[in-house]
């Protein structure tokens, strides 16, 4: 197998090579290597794998922020002022409502 090498990087795994421009390399290489793999000093290394730290970890499976806020007015967790502002954009702007016949 070929490893194609731009930037230290593998961008392209093949059997055959082909011709390519300068700023590239054939690489010969076994199956165990993958695109994205990098290659420096002759050894070709996996990518790290990522492990997001607690703040992205924690982002990535809260609700959205607008359901979190509706939740939250739904509930009667605002101020009677905040409520108000809330509510006059909801009636300035209802959902849409579908009839069904149609």
């Amino acid at each position: 197998m070929k490893a194609l090498i731009l930037n230290n990087k593998v961008v392209d795994l093949v059997e055959t090579e082909f011709e390519v421009s300068p700023e590239m390399s054939w690489i010969d290489c076994d199956d165990t290597v993958k695109f994205g793999y990098t290659y420096a000093d002759g050894t070709f290394t996996a990518p790290e794998e990522y492990i997001p730290n607690y703040e992205n970890a924690r982002r990535s499976e809260y609700p959205p922020i607008g359901d979190q806020l509706d939740d939250l007015f739904h509930a009667g967790a605002f101020s009677d002022e905040m409520t108000a502002k809330i509510q006059a954009v909801k009636d300035t702007h209802p959902k849409p409502t579908f009839n069904s016949e149609t």
